[in-house]
């Protein structure tokens, strides 16, 4: 059941490996206006579950805590993450997003019966590394006009990591619960976007396709499939493996023409991708542990 639960996490790290594509492909939808249409999408698969079974309704009487975390996670996130978009080139705003695996390594190993050792530590030096490549023109400046976007993406990359290291206390709360995270984040994205923004609508076909895609897959599947993976599989391992959807993002991104390579990114890739193994060193050891729970 654990593996189970490990393999249904993964496919949420494969889906948020077009987070990036999805978004920058949408066109000029403002940041809370496309968090309250990609979430509104994101809520119907489980909508179809509670209408086709009306008694999973009270799975969604839960303590306040609960909600708070979850939303917070949720509408945080993703409105901090498409703010960084919007204000950094996608490359280097996703990189520096997708800091949270590392985070989420180092947060567990911080968790009672865990030890933090040397290599913890060294493997968040090296992501932090990486992330100056990223974020650095000249050395370590930063390059003015992209500040706020990289502020927001540092931002979400500890809102999110913050977000999976706490849902794994929760872990006998059903996933069903997601859907009202989804719907509540909808709700208040669209009274942020009527009070601060301006209404901007996709001007083809090809980005209302895009919005679709990033309401049911990253913006949708992905949250059900995560949430069960924290509560019921292994988080540690799950951090570790979350460093797939940098390198594919950036695989992805320049692939459709939306990055070019460069030898920064690559090696930027390297580091964070190599800080995060390292620090997760103990977790790849754990294979033989998880055989005989699949034998139960």
């Amino acid at each position: 059941m654990k593996l189970r639960a490990t393999l249904i996490g993964f496919t949420a790290i494969l889906m948020w490996s077009f987070l990036a594509l999805f978004t920058a492909a949408s066109g000029k939808m403002p940041p809370f206006q496309l968090s309250a249409v990609c979430f509104a999408i994101g809520s119907l698969p489980g909508l179809a579950v509670l209408v086709a079974n009306p008694a999973r309704l009270a799975l969604l009487k839960q303590p306040a805590k609960v909600w708070i975390i979850g939303i917070s996670g949720l509408f945080g996130y993703h409105f901090l993450y498409f703010t960084a978009l919007r204000n950094a080139p996608a490359v280097e705003a996703g990189l520096i997003a997708y800091l949270w695996p590392l985070l989420i390594v180092v947060g567990s190993a911080l968790l009672p019966g865990e030890r933090l050792r040397w290599y913890h530590v060294a493997g968040a030096l090296a992501g932090l590394c990486g992330t100056f490549l990223i974020v650095g023109r000249n050395g370590i400046d930063f390059n003015g006009a992209y500040s706020v976007g990289y502020a927001a993406a540092f931002l979400c990359a500890f809102t999110w990591s913050g977000y999976s290291l706490l849902t794994r206390r929760f872990d006998a709360v059903s996933t069903d619960v997601v859907t009202g995270f989804c719907l509540a984040t909808s709700i208040l994205s669209l009274i942020c976007h009527l009070g601060l923004e301006t209404t901007v609508w996709p001007a083809t076909p090809f980005e209302w396709l895009a919005v679709a895609e990033l309401g049911l897959l990253p913006v949708g599947a992905a949250f059900y499939a995560w949430d069960h993976g924290v509560k019921n599989g292994d988080i540690q391992i799950l951090g570790a493996a979350s460093y797939a959807a940098p390198l594919l993002s950036t695989l992805i991104l320049t692939l459709f023409g939306f990055a070019e390579p460069s030898w920064r990114i690559a090696l930027a890739c390297l580091l964070v991708t190599g800080g995060a193994a390292l620090a997760a060193r103990d977790m790849f050891r754990r294979k033989t542990q998880v055989q005989p729970a699949a034998a139960e």
